[in-house]
């Protein structure tokens, strides 16, 4: 997601939250810093003078499963504290949470039951309605999920332009970091390679403030997929960035890693590069 910040990721103390538990949470700091338009690991002292004004803040916990309702309870603590921000004219830093989730489903605002495969009230997993757009989707283990908080007034107050944003910026570390050539389909948000989706895209803007974001399938189980019909789109298929990966680099086979570790491999790798 450095494609979406002015100078880079810095990591400042957590907010104050509703949940104990996400307070507690430790996590990991980078700050990457753009100099002359390219994106590097940043030294405070090196390019403290050369940062802009606009920043971007980036909550890493890509290494824990925190539980959807903590993390939606998060963002929209996060979006009111924005536009509380905006009023006082001291809104000078979009977000970027980046983390797994539990075995969970959500489904949009106009979201239809049609899509899902079991009875609602007897759902295998939990499930949310959320106020993103979109159709049923399932996160879990081995899912790369990131919540971009961007005022849109300092980028592009074009609701499509944002969504083919976030496409641009997986589909460049896709090419960059593993060499997988990605993809859109005309008239379907999201990224694929091939007939197949690598990464889904549900969005909601308040007052020109986004949230939810975007879930990049690493190594997460697909089985759950198979209860519901993703995204509505019923005859395209789910595809995992680890089975892509393995097929171009031969070496990586040879170490022989086991499927935990290949894991967190590859989402180191997505998280560094750029995700």
């Amino acid at each position: 997601m450095m494609l979406l910040a002015s100078h880079g990721f810095m990591i400042p103390c957590l907010p104050r939250m509703n949940s104990e538990g996400m307070r507690n949470r430790p996590f990991y700091s980078m700050r990457f810093a753009n100099v002359d338009g390219v994106y590097h690991v940043a030294d405070d002292s090196a390019t403290s003078h050369r940062v802009q004004r606009r920043r971007c803040d980036c909550y890493d916990h890509y290494k824990q499963l925190i539980p959807y309702m903590e993390a939606w309870c998060w963002q929209k603590s996060l979006v009111r504290m924005r536009h509380d921000l905006v009023g006082r004219d001291e809104d000078h830093s979009d977000m970027l949470i980046i983390l797994q989730h539990p075995p969970v489903y959500t489904l949009g605002t106009g979201s239809l039951e049609k899509y899902l495969h079991f009875n609602i009230q007897d759902s295998p997993y939990e499930i949310y309605r959320t106020e993103r757009g979109g159709e049923v989707t399932y996160h879990g283990p081995g899912q790369l999920v990131m919540y971009p908080i961007v005022n849109l007034r300092y980028h592009k107050m074009d609701l499509h332009w944002y969504l083919r944003s976030l496409e641009e910026v997986i589909i460049r570390v896709l090419s960059s970091t593993f060499a997988i050539k990605a993809s859109r389909i005309k008239g379907l948000t999201g990224v694929w390679v091939g007939n197949k989706k690598v990464a889904a895209i549900g969005i909601r803007v308040s007052r020109w403030i986004s949230y939810h974001g975007l879930a990049v399938n690493v190594t997460t189980d697909l089985s759950p997929f198979q209860r519901i019909v993703p995204c509505g789109l019923q005859d395209r298929e789910i595809n995992l960035l680890i089975s892509l990966f393995l097929m171009i680099d031969r070496n990586y086979q040879r170490k022989n890693l086991r499927w935990g570790s290949s894991s967190q491999y590859v989402i180191s790798l997505l998280v560094m590069q750029g995700a």
